[in-house]
């Protein structure tokens, strides 16, 4: 039997340029609109007990070359279960080696998280006690832009994910979120929505993410540099979202994304915004170090370079809420690769740690509390 190669679903990305045995040579897609690329997933099919060697040969000129070397590519046969394969780099081309006791094989840049599985998130939280469903606008392709809302408290806080859609650990980390917050069993949650309302946004990019975009959405636009002057022509997702927050002004918001290159999970702030105060800086450090103490999966040496003094992007939406509402923003970074500190050979960065990292947000913003109600 030969081996066939499919990208024709839900977030499915690559173009089979070659095949020789079972050796493959492969191309991942741009994003639509946009020279953007570096999310791959596909299936491989009439491969049982054959050691394949797919070789992604385009990955020189993706958008973050600086994100292969020591990368492991994950695979499945269940689309359960994602493990690390054996993947090197070399000369522009990412190989991935792989032994397969399967006829069926999928290959991704990181466990997908299907919009199917949104919809089926969106569905079981909505229909719970106390949880309001909103739908805030809709994207470029008519996809709706959900908002579940949960809580009393005079506390607002925003929870965003995946304006980036091939960061798809951004939406792992919201499940995980949503969970713990409408556990009852859970005090940490149960005392959270005594003191907090919270606004959720699973997936600001559900276009992206159906198409297999990197970065942008049905028009080729990156949704985290819009926020200074989002329009319904380019950006409606960010557009309807930011006019949500004008009206219930977020205290607290964090961010959720994945970052191709360092290997651990860190912050990124508001450091060079024109009207920053010591205050604002004291509660985002609080928080940080607090994350730090109590998740070994979290840490605050390694990170991106700080804005100079009124230096910040503020089209990105950290910066934006912060100079916009006062609040305290944050965007938080997990790995394509692994948390480094503590790696997992086997699963590198996961779904199920990516949930597990969301429980520690949520418990280290309830230690914070006394902090953010006096702010």
């Amino acid at each position: 039997m030969s081996i066939t190669v499919s990208s024709a679903f839900d977030s499915g990305n690559i173009s089979l340029v070659k095949a020789e045995g079972n050796v493959l040579d492969l191309e991942i897609k741009q994003d639509a609109h946009s020279d953007f690329y570096q999310w791959f997933h596909f299936r491989l099919s009439g491969v049982r007990d054959q050691a394949l060697s797919l070789r992604i040969t385009n990955c020189g000129s993706s958008a973050y070359p600086m994100g292969w070397p020591g990368y492991q590519a994950r695979v499945s046969t269940d689309r359960e279960t994602w493990v690390q394969a054996e993947t090197s780099y070399a000369d522009g081309v990412l190989t991935v080696d792989v032994e397969v006791d399967s006829d069926i094989l999928w290959v991704a840049y990181f466990a997908p998280y299907s919009m199917e599985r949104h919809h089926d998130l969106v569905a079981a939280i909505a229909e719970l006690d106390g949880v309001k469903h909103r739908t805030l606008g809709v994207s470029l392709d008519g996809q709706p832009i959900d908002c579940l809302t949960i809580g009393e408290g005079p506390l607002t806080v925003w929870l965003y994910a995946r304006q980036h859609p091939g960061e798809s650990m951004a939406e792992w980390w919201m499940e995980g979120a949503l969970e713990k917050l409408v556990d009852y069993d859970d005090p940490v949650g149960r005392a959270l929505l005594k003191r907090c309302t919270f606004h959720c946004v699973p997936n600001m990019n559900p276009d992206g993410s159906a198409r297999g975009h990197l970065r942008t959405n049905a028009a080729g636009v990156n949704l985290n540099r819009e926020w200074h002057a989002p329009s319904a022509e380019r950006s409606p997702e960010v557009l309807c979202v930011r006019n949500a927050m004008d009206q219930d002004k977020p205290v607290f918001a964090m961010d959720i994304h994945g970052d191709e290159a360092i290997a651990a999970n860190f912050l990124a702030g508001f450091e060079g915004i024109p009207s920053l105060t010591e205050r604002q800086s004291e509660l985002y450090n609080l928080f940080a170090n607090t994350l730090e103490r109590i998740c070994p999966d979290f840490q605050t040496q390694q990170g991106y370079e700080l804005s100079r003094p009124g230096e910040a992007n503020l089209s990105m939406s950290t910066t934006q809420l912060a100079e916009r509402y006062g609040c305290v923003s944050m965007t938080l970074e997990m790995p394509f690769k692994d948390h480094e500190p503590l790696a997992d050979p086997l699963h590198g960065w996961s779904p199920e740690r990516s949930k597990k990292l969301a429980h520690s947000c949520l418990d280290a913003l309830h230690q914070i509390l006394p902090e953010l109600e006096t702010k």
